[in-house]
């Protein structure tokens, strides 16, 4: 038999306890472990686009997805980082995927649109209330959407922009949320119609809404361009463009106020990843090039989150997590002990500067019911 596997084996081995020595000789020297990522107890249901919201108490709202053939069938949960397990929640009024989950300054959680049954677009919204642990209808939106994006405004209304609406049509529409009457109203249209596009509120209030396409297939137009939304005078105008046209990218708003852009794709989907990202600066307007990502990342929307140190989780869009450091220009592909599920997932900061990451699919995995957590 050849010696050849074994002296393999012995330099896996020689080079696995390196490693662990050299991660013990750095928690030793910085009194703290190695930022990881662990299981935790799964879901009670399979999800991918769903939404992960996180309460004032620190607790976190699970709510609805698609789990493969079926409808995540109205369901909705609640994450307990104390005990890092999942509790069911009375259902929903509607079954929704692809919605939106936006936190309103009580406390209460303003869900929007979606997919429901039958993959019809619906234009109904619902109030998760977590002082009762339970949903109330609200008015409905002004058009149905999915796919849309919604973002908490300084005066506590939410915005809401973009998607697709009945029939394949996508929508340059936008209205806003009134939750002291429970109302929506149109407010003006975006310069073109959006879907997998990311939107980030500025330091000034004003909402910067960020690439993604129109049309389906052949007739797919991707957009490298942005807008601004102003509250004080309910419209969008444009303002600098990315670098490169990207849909189904992340973006989100960084310490000093300017914006990370991650990844996203071309055309080609997942044969046109990205791995770079960009950066945009509110003072003047512009875009410029951001770092390299250790990992190609799409289908990673609002799974991106700003870190106490100012650092940013990129914790979706691949079954590797990685930590970007804007200021140094440099990424740190996160250890763990498996795989992330990556596409379509949802993540919430939880207290202390960990990260609760839920569900997704990609690397041939269907939908997941599992859970993980980001300990720094």
């Amino acid at each position: 038999m050849s010696r050849f596997p074994r002296a393999v084996a012995l330099v896996l081995v020689a080079s696995a306890t390196i490693f662990l020595s050299a991660a013990a000789s750095r928690e030793r020297a910085t009194g703290r472990a190695e930022p990881r990522i662990t299981p935790v107890a799964p879901m009670a249901v399979a999800r991918m686009s769903h939404t992960a919201t996180t309460l004032g108490d620190g607790r976190v709202l699970i709510a609805g997805g698609f789990a493969g053939r079926e409808l995540a069938a109205h369901s909705a949960e609640l994450y307990d980082p104390r005990t890092e397990r999942f509790t069911p929640l009375p259902p929903m009024r509607a079954t929704r995927l692809s919605h939106t989950a936006t936190p309103l300054p009580d406390g209460r959680v303003l869900l929007t649109g979606g997919y429901t049954d039958g993959m019809e677009v619906t234009a109904s919204a619902e109030i998760y209330d977590p002082k009762r642990g339970t949903f109330a209808a609200t008015g409905s939106m002004t058009s149905a959407r999915a796919g849309h994006v919604a973002v908490a405004l300084r005066d506590g209304s939410v915005l809401l922009v973009g998607g697709v609406g009945p029939g394949w049509t996508f929508l340059a529409s936008a209205e806003r949320y009134d939750p002291t009457i429970g109302r929506f109203t149109p407010v003006d249209d975006m310069a073109v119609a959006r879907e997998s596009h990311v939107a980030v509120r500025l330091p000034d209030g004003r909402v910067l809404v960020v690439g993604g396409h129109r049309g389906r297939r052949e007739q797919i137009e991707l957009f490298a361009s942005a807008e601004l939304f102003d509250p004080a005078t309910n419209r969008f105008t444009p303002t600098g463009s990315m670098q490169r046209r990207r849909h189904k990218h992340d973006a989100v708003a960084l310490a000093d106020g300017r914006v990370f852009v991650s990844g996203g794709a071309d055309e080609r989907d997942n044969r046109g990843v990205f791995t770079d990202s960009e950066i945009y600066d509110p003072r003047t307007g512009t875009f410029s090039a951001g770092p390299a990502l250790q990992r190609g990342r799409y289908k990673h929307a609002a799974s991106s989150v700003l870190l106490p140190d100012a650092t940013v989780l990129l914790a979706g869009g691949h079954a590797d997590a990685e930590r970007v450091d804007v200021r140094t220009g440099t990424s740190t592909v996160i250890p763990g002990d498996e795989g992330i599920a990556g596409q379509f997932s949802a993540t919430a900061l939880l207290p202390g500067g960990a990260v609760l990451l839920t569900g997704g699919y990609g690397a041939n995995l269907p939908p997941q019911r599992k859970a993980w957590r980001y300990r720094p």
